[in-house]
């Protein structure tokens, strides 16, 4: 008798959380090296932030509350979408969790059976297919590519929808690539699902405020109001107001959704932590100033990413709209040996030598579901930036 889960033989753990941790081990090694796989922002939390943690410590705050969240908070949540997205909910149609990502988990095991389909857009976040696979779905995987500028199209949609389809799961801005679909774009998207009424759409705005240009973002249940009753829109505080520790995430939806999310967590986790609960009160009902400058940042970084990885031999680094992550094409890179001799057959060992010969580290693209590609996310420093740049400038330089 195997002593395991034969479901933990479905998934993998996560990429990205791996990278962490071997940048942080090769670090403490002393070992020079510069990470840029970490989905964070480097900016601290806001100052109203942080002290209203510390009031609600202050006043005792300190003790277990509602399963999926404080009602001041459920409150805050309707005001935001109403006030940011022009969609109603009540308190009762909004779901709290420790981080976005229990948030999707926990609508995953709520409604998945065994043969139920999950269309995911490639390139995809990492734990998209994985907690699919986990609540017991089959993740249907529609690739989208660089002449798409990495966004799925309504043909494809529709070619990957079949009668097991439960869920499409939408992100936009995306990550890995920062692709945002703009009002045109979702709308065929919308009218696809219209044509469907079986599949229900879960979309991850969690990079709503990140946007650069004059690019807008709309969310599907806007953009469509006849999808609202089947349509959970989950987002957070984690990028946006810098709490990624903090742990909240948050979704609204339609009222029975919601109860069943509840009850997964009521058995799981139960309440996020109460502090985190109390501090996105503040994030949320706050002020929002900060976010402007913290995007002209971003956009700096963005824009200096970009030119230095086009100048890299072989690279080919398409701006995007949104987050903080770039996702360049090295198929110009494919096939070549590195100065160190190392083979370059496909992402992963671009990636791999990339870290042991310069001390760089990136995720590959096939962690996401499409390559030849890799992430970067340039939620670090100008002057990480610009030297990690200058290093995969020379690594490429060093291709034969």
């Amino acid at each position: 008798m195997t002593f395991l889960s034969a479901t933990l033989d479905r998934v993998k753990p996560s990429p990205t959380v791996a990278l962490t941790g071997q940048v942080a081990a090769l670090k403490a090694q002393g070992k020079d090296i510069i990470g840029l796989g970490a989905g964070e922002p480097d900016f601290d939390t806001p100052q109203n932030i942080k002290d209203a943690g510390v009031v609600a410590i202050a006043l005792g705050k300190t003790k277990y509350t509602p399963v999926d969240g404080i009602p001041e908070l459920k409150q805050a949540i309707v005001d935001k979408f109403k006030r940011d997205n022009g969609l109603d909910y009540t308190p009762a149609q909004v779901s709290v969790g420790t981080g976005g990502k229990q948030i999707l988990y926990n609508a995953l095991m709520a409604t998945l059976n065994e043969g139920d389909e999950v269309v995911i857009p490639a390139p995809y976040w990492v734990s998209y297919p994985d907690m699919v696979l986990l609540a017991g779905g089959t993740p249907v995987i529609a690739e989208a590519s660089l002449q798409t500028g990495f966004k799925l199209t309504a043909d494809q949609l529709e070619s990957a929808i079949t009668d097991k389809t439960k869920w499409l799961i939408f992100n936009s801005p995306s990550n890995p690539t920062g692709a945002g679909y703009t009002r045109e774009e979702l709308k065929e998207i919308t009218d696809v699902l219209m044509r469907h009424p079986h599949v229900w759409v879960m979309s991850d705005d969690m990079y709503e405020h990140l946007v650069y240009d004059d690019f807008e973002f709309t969310t599907p249940a806007k953009i469509e109001p006849r999808l609202y009753d089947r349509t959970l829109t989950v987002n957070g505080v984690s990028k946006a107001y810098a709490m990624t520790g903090w742990r909240i995430g948050y979704a609204a939806g339609p009222e029975a959704l919601i109860k069943a999310m509840r009850k997964v967590q009521s058995q799981s986790t139960s309440n996020p932590c109460s502090i985190s609960q109390y501090a996105a009160v503040e994030a949320l009902n706050g002020t929002q100033d900060f976010i402007a400058p913290n995007n002209e940042i971003f956009k700096r970084r963005r824009d200096l990413v970009v030119e230095m990885l086009n100048a890299a031999a072989g690279i080919a680094c398409p701006v995007p709209d949104g987050a903080f992550y770039v996702y360049p094409s090295i198929a110009g890179c494919i096939g070549k040996t590195s100065a160190g001799g190392a083979k370059i057959e496909n992402d992963e060992d671009f990636c791999t030598a990339l870290l042991e010969e310069t001390g760089v580290a990136v995720v590959f693209g096939a962690a996401f579901g499409l390559s030849p590609n890799f992430r970067v996310s340039y939620a670090t420093s100008d002057e990480a930036l610009k030297e990690a740049c200058t290093r995969i400038q020379t690594f490429c330089a060093g291709l034969t």
